[in-house]
């Protein structure tokens, strides 16, 4: 065989054998990946190349394009029996993250007593909803306001946002949910925390629990945080759940109850009629 003979040769296994892999991944993983417009197309030219090596008579082209075209053929055939069920495309379910200080923690109220114990002044939820957290608290008492969440058993027991619950246990049906909870900013309360979320919420499995800083790093779908400022590199939709320190902000998304979260997020069942969650709240305003 003469040197561009062995060249030849060697292409066209290359290049033949290409979709024996392919046929192997397909097996194991499914095609999903694969586009049927692409596995068409090459078919098609793999015939038109076996047709030009029966006219011109050469055997090498023949038996290459004959051995391509059946694995092109079982690749599609393949790719065809292992599509998803229903017919469409794979799709995840969508993942809820959950922040936990005062959106199913009562971490508010707590604060507000331990701070007017220790001042002897009577801040109030309503007060702050008022005026806002920065003017509701004199200059002198800041820092002493601040520190109360890295005082020793402010986590502990804390009371439970109304309706959080049941919510929460609907919402798992039909989304992934992670708790997500920015525990860096007091990593003394990871303990307290995590405790809290076992008694509280047991259906949460810890490995959908997440003490981290800064929330960029969630990949989810919504989050639904007290913080706007969460949301600002959250590639997701942000919720603004409503408290009395964000009570006059402007927000895109906002839910004032878990109730309203549950008539924002969409069910899968219902999710390709449904509205989007920022078109749902440009409507409200």
């Amino acid at each position: 065989m003469t040197v561009i003979g062995s060249i030849g040769a060697i292409a066209a296994i290359c290049t033949t054998g290409a979709f024996v892999p392919q046929i192997l991944k397909i097996k194991k993983q499914g095609g999903e990946d694969l586009s049927y417009s692409m596995l068409f197309v090459y078919l098609i030219g793999v015939l038109l190349w076996l047709a030009y090596g029966l006219l011109f008579h050469a055997p090498a082209v023949i038996w290459a394009n004959i051995i391509a075209s059946l694995l092109v053929s079982t690749s599609l055939v393949l790719k065809f029996m292992h599509r998803p069920q229903g017919g469409g495309a794979h799709q995840r379910r969508l993942r809820v993250a959950v922040d936990m200080d005062e959106v199913i923690a009562d971490t508010l109220l707590r604060h507000l007593e331990w701070y007017n114990q220790q001042t002897g002044e009577s801040l109030s939820p309503e007060l702050i909803a008022e005026v806002g957290l920065e003017s509701a608290i004199p200059a002198k008492y800041r820092e002493l306001f601040d520190n109360i969440p890295h005082q020793n058993g402010f986590f502990d027991d804390l009371g439970v946002i109304k309706n959080s619950q049941r919510a929460l246990r609907l919402l798992d049906l039909s989304f992934d949910v992670f708790i997500t909870s920015a525990a860096m900013e007091v990593p003394s309360s990871f303990d307290a925390k995590f405790k809290w979320l076992q008694k509280h919420f047991p259906f949460i499995p810890p490995s959908r629990i997440v003490f981290c800083g800064d929330k960029e790093i969630v990949n989810a779908d919504y989050l639904i945080d007290d913080r706007s400022r969460h949301f600002a590199r959250f590639r997701g939709t942000g919720i603004l759940f409503t408290a009395p320190h964000n009570a006059r902000e402007r927000a895109r998304v906002r839910a004032n109850n878990w109730d309203e979260v549950l008539a924002i997020l969409p069910t899968p069942q219902a999710r390709n009629q449904s509205t989007p969650a920022t078109e749902l709240a440009d409507a409200r305003a």
